[in-house]
């Protein structure tokens, strides 16, 4: 669980390459969830999950973070580590998002991989569903993370998404598993 759950959290827009961002922030100038347009049903349905009854009203993102987003869409790919956020989540969860952060740009890993990292090695399906349980998207790199045999799987925002965000980031991936 974050240190501090917030009572109210602001939504903003933000146009990408790949469709119109929403981002989710919280008083204290950090991201809480980024989702897309097209997923808003999914976004309020982890902000549930992670927050329970909250006030999400209308308002703008920090600069920092829209401007450090626009920089990693412009091709600045570092920038979003720059990003502050936090998020409510099981230990586990917690957990495995911080270790998607150390996928770098340009790189990917298998579900089997991640959960080796963690030194839980027959835990590739309970870190499958907590990168998609990620309220993050895209600064918590959720789409780094491939099936064994190196084939897109699953994302929230759609694969079409994730090959593009793999793309845009130089990694090798192989198409015909969408």
């Amino acid at each position: 669980m974050s240190s501090n759950p917030p009572r109210c959290l602001a939504l903003d827009h933000l146009k990408t390459p790949i469709g119109t961002a929403l981002l989710v922030s919280d008083e204290h100038g950090r991201i809480r969830a980024l989702d897309w347009s097209d997923c808003e049903a999914r976004l309020h349905r982890l902000l549930r999950r992670h927050y329970g009854a909250i006030i999400l009203k209308a308002g703008p993102a920090p600069q920092a973070i829209t401007a450090a987003l626009n920089d990693y869409f412009a091709g600045d790919l570092g920038r979003l580590a720059a990003i502050p956020w936090d998020t409510n989540g099981t230990p586990f969860q917690r957990k495995v998002w911080r270790a998607l952060q150390t996928i770098p740009p340009g790189a990917t890993a298998s579900y089997g991989e991640m959960a080796a990292r963690l030194k839980l090695a027959n835990a590739a399906r309970a870190v499958g569903l907590a990168n998609g349980a990620n309220p993050i998207s895209v600064v918590v790199p959720c789409h780094r993370l491939i099936g064994a045999d190196g084939a897109l799987t699953g994302y929230a925002g759609g694969l079409a998404r994730k090959q593009w965000l793999l793309a845009h980031e130089g990694a090798a991936i192989r198409v015909g598993g969408i």
